[in-house]
C-alpha cells in the first residue's frame, strides 16, 4: 500500500505560480506512472497531467498546456506540478495519483492522495 501526500496548495492571485508536491511513502513510487487531477466544487474530477514512471513522457490537458509542468524525483519518491500563470478557473482541489501506466482516466490509477486546495483570486 503506497500512501501519497500532496502539499503546496494555497491562496494566490491570478498570474501567480505554485508548485505542488506529491510525496510517496514507498520506493516503489518509481515503478508507477503519476498523474495530477483536479476537482472544483460542483464539477467532476478532471485530468490535468501525467508523467511516465521514468519521467521521460508527459501529457497535459489542453487547458494547462504551456502553463503547468509535471515532473518527478524518483530517488526522493516525490512528484511535482509546477503551475504558472494561474487563472481563477484553475481553483480546485488537486490530487496526485499513481498507477501502472500513464492514462487520462482516473479509474486507471490505484493510489490517491488526499488532495490540496488551490484558490486563485482575480
Amino acid at each position: 500500500q503506497v500512501q501519497l501526500v500532496e502539499s503546496g496548495g494555497g491562496l494566490v492571485q491570478a498570474g501567480d505560480s505554485l508548485r505542488l508536491s506529491c510525496a510517496a511513502s514507498e520506493r516503489t513510487f518509481s515503478l508507477y506512472a503519476m498523474a495530477w487531477f483536479r476537482q472544483a466544487p460542483g464539477k467532476e474530477r478532471e485530468f490535468v497531467a501525467h508523467i511516465s514512471s521514468s519521467g521521460r513522457w508527459t501529457n497535459y490537458a489542453e487547458f494547462v498546456k504551456g502553463r503547468f509542468t509535471v515532473s518527478r524525483d524518483n530517488p526522493n519518491n516525490t512528484g511535482y506540478l509546477q503551475m504558472n500563470n494561474l487563472k481563477p478557473e484553475d481553483a480546485a482541489v488537486y490530487y496526485c495519483a499513481i498507477g501502472p501506466s500513464p492514462r487520462t482516466e482516473s479509474t486507471q490509477y490505484r493510489y490517491w492522495g488526499q488532495g490540496t486546495q488551490v484558490t486563485v483570486s482575480s
